[in-house]
């Protein structure tokens, strides 16, 4: 999913957008290892277990799962594995197009 992240992170840069990674790895030097490699320039935590709070909390029950959440903090879309990229891309767009009315 990093490569697609990526993607998104530039075609969101000057809209109210964000990515936040949650990674389970347990290693952290190598999950350090590869985010640098792989150039993952967006907020991202380590856990070093898939039993955490964050886990817990959102009911995460595999991996990956992506949460879309507006800026209230609910969560709007839930995809259990990677989602397809065009899906992900029309749910962002929605959710901002809605904020874009909210605000006028």
């Amino acid at each position: 999913m990093i490569p697609h992240e990526r993607s998104l992170v530039e075609k969101y840069k000057d809209k109210p957008f964000a990515i936040l990674g949650i990674n389970t790895d347990s290693d952290k030097n190598e999950y350090a290892k590869k985010a640098a490699e792989q150039k993952v320039t967006w907020r991202s935590a380590w856990t070093g277990s898939t039993d955490n709070a964050i886990s817990r909390q959102f009911k995460v029950r595999g991996y990956p799962s992506v949460y879309l959440l507006d800026g209230d903090g609910k969560i709007r879309e839930k995809w259990l594995g990677a989602p397809q990229p065009k899906a992900l891309e029309k749910a962002i767009d929605e959710l901002l197009a809605e904020l874009e009315k909210s605000a006028k």
